[in-house]
């Protein structure tokens, strides 16, 4: 090939490596000749060990793939399917959009195929929580109605509880349940209020919230709690990050339930470390909105980590692998997170702790 081939050549492979969707080509005999980053990622496949390989040996399992790259080599057409799920190295899959088309020469012969995947992992996410936003929309109204006619009856029983303690003598053994009755009232009360505040659309009280200063508060109450454990606080801060625009209430109260849920998942002695970066290199913008910049806080610990199955339905209503609690901790986080325009990632394997990872909007 002269100069000016080699050049054109290495200007479409450049091309091809800039592009966001996972490219793979294959020659006549299903050798794989090229695989851009994109389908790296993807498919957690390396170029350097893929290329010149044979494309069923990397794809062995995946039929539906095997089926259309062969089908677009037996007819010359191209195959599309929008379902198709491309397995990565370890546990996870991501969902893609897969596209098979015949390569052709200019005078229409064949030389190979061209696979593009197309990771749809986002747009499933966004169904997952337009399907959530319905559940809860549903939720809130059947909440709305139930709150009044569970707090009225809760708050008769509360009283005959109290007035009945104060009759009896001191003493007595009818003591003991008067008093678990009241207990039991109160968690039932707050089940009631956890559920209204999930469900129930509110207006934000923003302000501008020094989140280095609000974790390191909630760390030093944690720090007390926790003083029977023999937990290390790690405080990890990025000392430079501006005051983000939050309601304060809700935010303080997202980190210390993932600080206190840290803490509970360490048993005799271990480490949680509290890490705030700005993560410059992700911008967002909405129309009628700013520019934006993403703070991102990591609670890490070193527990017993949360099996994948666990991890399905962690932000789930009412899914709790807890003795005690109502399972609403983590939903009502995700609803604050959503509430500020961020988001939430949880990386966690058994015996390998756990990585709680929020992103929140820096307005600038």
């Amino acid at each position: 090939m002269n100069e000016s081939g080699q050049s054109l050549k290495g200007y479409f492979a450049d091309v091809l490596d800039s592009v966001g969707d996972g490219v793979i080509v294959l020659n006549r005999e299903h050798i794989i000749t090229f695989l851009n980053p994109a389908a790296e990622e993807i498919t957690g496949i390396s170029r350097r060990l893929a290329v010149g390989s044979g494309f069923v040996e990397f794809f062995r399992g995946e039929d539906v793939l095997l089926e259309m790259v062969a089908k677009t080599s037996e007819s010359g057409m191209t195959i599309s399917d929008h379902e198709n799920v491309v397995l990565k190295k370890g546990p996870n899959v991501t969902p893609v959009n897969a596209t098979t088309s015949p390569l052709l020469l200019a005078n229409g012969d064949s030389i190979g195929i061209v696979l593009v995947l197309r990771d749809i992992s986002n747009i499933r996410e966004l169904e997952d929580a337009v399907r959530q936003a319905d559940r809860l929309s549903t939720l809130g109204t059947l909440a709305a109605g139930l709150a009044h006619e569970i707090k009225n009856p809760l708050g008769g029983i509360k009283g005959a509880a109290q007035l009945l303690e104060r009759e009896l003598p001191d003493g007595s053994e009818l003591r003991e349940y008067t008093s678990i009755m009241q207990k039991e009232v109160g968690r039932v009360n707050r089940i009631v209020e956890e559920l209204l505040s999930l469900t129930t659309p509110r207006k934000l009280e923003l302000a501008h919230v020094d989140i280095n200063q609000l974790i390191g508060d909630i760390v030093t109450l944690q720090k007390r709690a926790a003083v029977t454990k023999n937990v290390a606080f790690i405080q990890d801060f990025d000392l430079s990050i501006p005051p983000i625009l939050a309601d304060e209430a809700l935010i303080t109260q997202l980190f210390l339930n993932l600080i206190k849920n840290a803490v509970e998942a360490i048993n005799d002695s271990g480490q949680i470390r509290i890490v705030t970066r700005v993560l410059s290199d992700y911008s967002m913008t909405k129309k009628g909105e700013q520019f934006s910049r993403m703070v991102v806080i990591d609670v890490v610990d070193d527990g017993p980590g949360i099996s994948k199955e666990i991890l399905e339905n962690l932000f789930t209503p009412f899914f709790t692998t807890k003795s005690k609690g109502t399972g609403l901790g983590l939903a009502i986080c995700n609803k604050i997170i959503n509430e500020h325009r961020g988001m939430i990632r949880v990386d966690s394997e058994p015996g390998k702790g756990s990585n709680f990872t929020v992103m929140l909007p820096l307005v600038r």
